[in-house]
Parts: structure tokens; C-alpha cells; sequence
């Protein structure tokens, strides 16, 4: 078994990754690491409010929040760990992900934890976007080019705080640790496994390889069921 891989990866295989939309990455990681088929991803729908933004790839920084509730800790204490928290998304390898888990329960994206401060904030430090099961809101005020990926969207922050940072989270079904590597797109996200990555472009390629015999033949005006076996037989063979 490879060894896990601690240090940064480099630019150049975070942007071939960036390349493929997350659908792809999936299909790649079915080829690479076919153990990882039923874990990894985000299993449950989340709102994009911004479905046109390219892919990110980014180190996650992992947060929990709760709104329901006010913080227990004085207000010096509060501005205290804003500031550490603050210190904790900003540093560290780059770029990076947001991954926030609201742990309200039953009353999940009660308050807004982001919206045009905080997701203006956190792209200057360094963010290219943020993946939650909470709630987002200001979306025509939202920071350019950061992508959103919610559990919904609404009108308050009511008590919204970070509880935790630095740990692991469970968002949409997908469990991140910090640091992970994360790429993201309207459709989910997925985490990727740092020794793997840089075998994923070249997977996604033959995914797409694979792909075109099918597509073409499905395309066709002289479509038929041969020439559709014909296709599925071709794909097959393609390695």
C-alpha cells in the first residue's frame, strides 16, 4: 500500500484535476481505486447557487457550526477563537475548501453561518469556495468566482457560531478531515486521496475514451441496436 502523501501536492496536478468536472474525477476514482466506489462523495443533494463556476480542487478546512443555540463563551473568548479560526483557514497548503457541517440536527440551516462577509472574507484568505450542509444566504451579494455548495439557503444568521475547527466533519454524506484534498462542482464534491491524484487525469482521459464510441454512435442519425453493440464492444476494448 502507498504511503499517504503529507506534503502539498504541485500546482500543475491540482490544476489538470481542475480540468474535470467532479462526475469525472468520480468515474476516474472507480478506475484507480474501485475499493472507493461507495465512499468519498457528497451522497446527497446541495444547492449551487452558481452552477457556471469552474471545478475547484483545494485543502479542506473543516469547521462545525450551530445557530440554534448562543455561544457559551464570553464575548473576549468569542473574538479570541474568531481570530484562531480565522488563522486556521488561512494558512496552511493552498488553495483551500471550506467543508462546514451544521450539527443542529434536526434544525440543520437554521441560521446562515455564510453569505457576502463571510464568503468575501474567506476567499482573501485564501478559499476558492465552501461545501456545507448549512445554510448560505446574500447570494446576489456573494464574493465573485467563490463556489457554493449548500444544504439551502435562507434569510438569517440567527446564533450561528463555529463550535469546532480542525476535525473531522460529515457533510452530504462525505466525511473530510482537514487537509484533505477536495474537488468540487455543481454537482458534489469528492475527496481524493493525495497518493492517487496525480493517477486521476490520465484516468478521467480514458473515461472519456471510453465514453466516445458510445456517444457517437447514440448521436448518429443512423443510429441502430448493431451498431450500439458494435459501439459497447469498441468501448471495451479501449485501455
Amino acid at each position: 500500500m502507498n504511503k499517504p502523501v503529507t506534503a502539498q501536492l504541485p500546482a500543475s496536478v491540482l490544476e489538470a484535476l481542475a480540468r474535470y468536472d467532479t462526475p469525472t474525477i468520480c468515474n476516474a476514482m472507480e478506475i484507480v481505486a474501485p475499493e472507493r466506489r461507495l465512499i468519498g462523495f457528497t451522497t446527497k443533494p446541495l444547492v449551487c447557487p452558481f452552477p457556471d463556476l469552474p471545478p475547484i480542487v483545494g485543502y479542506a478546512r473543516t469547521v462545525t457550526i450551530r445557530s440554534v443555540v448562543q455561544s457559551s463563551l464570553p464575548a473576549a473568548e468569542q473574538a479570541r477563537r474568531r481570530i484562531e479560526y480565522y488563522e486556521y483557514v488561512g494558512t496552511g497548503f493552498g488553495p483551500r475548501i471550506a467543508v462546514i457541517q451544521d450539527i443542529d440536527g434536526p434544525d440543520i440551516g437554521y441560521g446562515a453561518f455564510w453569505g457576502e462577509v463571510q464568503s468575501n472574507v474567506h476567499k482573501a484568505l485564501g478559499c476558492l469556495g465552501v461545501v456545507t450542509d448549512g445554510s448560505i444566504r446574500d447570494v446576489p451579494a456573494w464574493a465573485p468566482g467563490f463556489q457554493a455548495l449548500a444544504g439551502s439557503i435562507g434569510p438569517s444568521h440567527a446564533w450561528v457560531h463555529a463550535e469546532s475547527f480542525g476535525g473531522e466533519v460529515r457533510v452530504a454524506g462525505m466525511t473530510v478531515r482537514s487537509d484533505d484534498l477536495i474537488h468540487a462542482d455543481r454537482h458534489g464534491a469528492i475527496v481524493i486521496p493525495k497518493d492517487l491524484a496525480a493517477q486521476l487525469p490520465a484516468a478521467a482521459e480514458l473515461c472519456g475514451r471510453r465514453e466516445q464510441p458510445i456517444l457517437e454512435i447514440a448521436r448518429s442519425p443512423d443510429f441502430s441496436l448493431e451498431k450500439l453493440k458494435e459501439a459497447l464492444k469498441r468501448s471495451a476494448e479501449i485501455h
